[in-house]
This record gives structure tokens, C-alpha cells and sequence, in this order.
């Protein structure tokens, strides 16, 4: 109801993935993000791959919003590091398109030898 009613007034087109409702709290409980003080799930982002494994989440109180295009850099770095099959992992602010690193015994201790943040 509220991709339908707010966030397609938002973001053109609406959100291109599913969003589910959870009035009882049953997935809330099952993830963690349930306060059974309000009566509410605390809002909560999880990125789940295709073998149904959680990479990532975050949770956030009401009065914070969360970034979307964040949602989608770290979509993108997950299915990039999943198509290297494990042998390139992304440094903080990649972007599509940027160079990743080599995962391996030789990036130990050196990783500010190859990456250069954005400044």
C-alpha cells in the first residue's frame, strides 16, 4: 500500500522489486526487526541472494529515511562480487564500473596499495 500510494509519487515507475507488508509482525520476529513494545517492525532493508542467504541489512528508526541509490550501489557490488564467484571484492564507494579488488594472500596488508578512495 505504500509503494502504490507514496513512493510511486517518488521514484518514477515505482520500486523495481518487491516490497512485502508484515501487519502481524511474523517476518519482523524472524529477522529481528520486530519492537514488541510499539507493536511495529522497525524499518529494515535486507538484501538476500539467490541461495536465500542475507548479505546485508540495515535498520533504521522512523525518523530516518533510507537512500535508495545506496540500496542499488550495494545490490550492484553483491551481484558483481557474485558473478567474480568470490575472487573480487568491492572497497568502500564503488561504483559500477569502478575497479575492484583481487581477493587474495597478496591484498592482505596492502589494500591502500590498490584502492584509492574517493576524496
Amino acid at each position: 500500500m505504500w509503494n502504490e500510494h507514496e513512493l510511486s509519487k517518488m521514484v518514477d515507475g515505482g520500486i523495481p522489486f518487491p516490497m512485502l507488508s508484515d501487519s502481524g509482525g511474523n517476518l519482523g520476529r524472524v529477522y529481528g526487526c520486530y519492537d514488541e513494545n510499539a507493536g511495529v517492525n522497525i524499518r529494515g532493508r535486507f538484501i538476500i541472494d539467490p541461495d536465500g542467504v542475507i548479505q546485508g541489512y540495515e535498520m533504521l528508526t522512523p525518523p530516518v529515511g533510507r537512500n535508495f541509490d545506496e540500496s542499488i550501489r550495494q545490490i550492484k557490488a553483491y551481484q558483481h562480487v557474485r558473478a567474480s564467484k568470490g575472487t573480487e571484492a568491492t572497497p568502500a564507494e564503488w561504483q559500477p564500473g569502478d575497479p575492484a579488488l583481487k581477493v587474495g594472500p597478496n591484498l592482505v596488508g596492502k589494500v591502500w596499495e590498490v584502492w584509492k578512495p574517493k576524496v
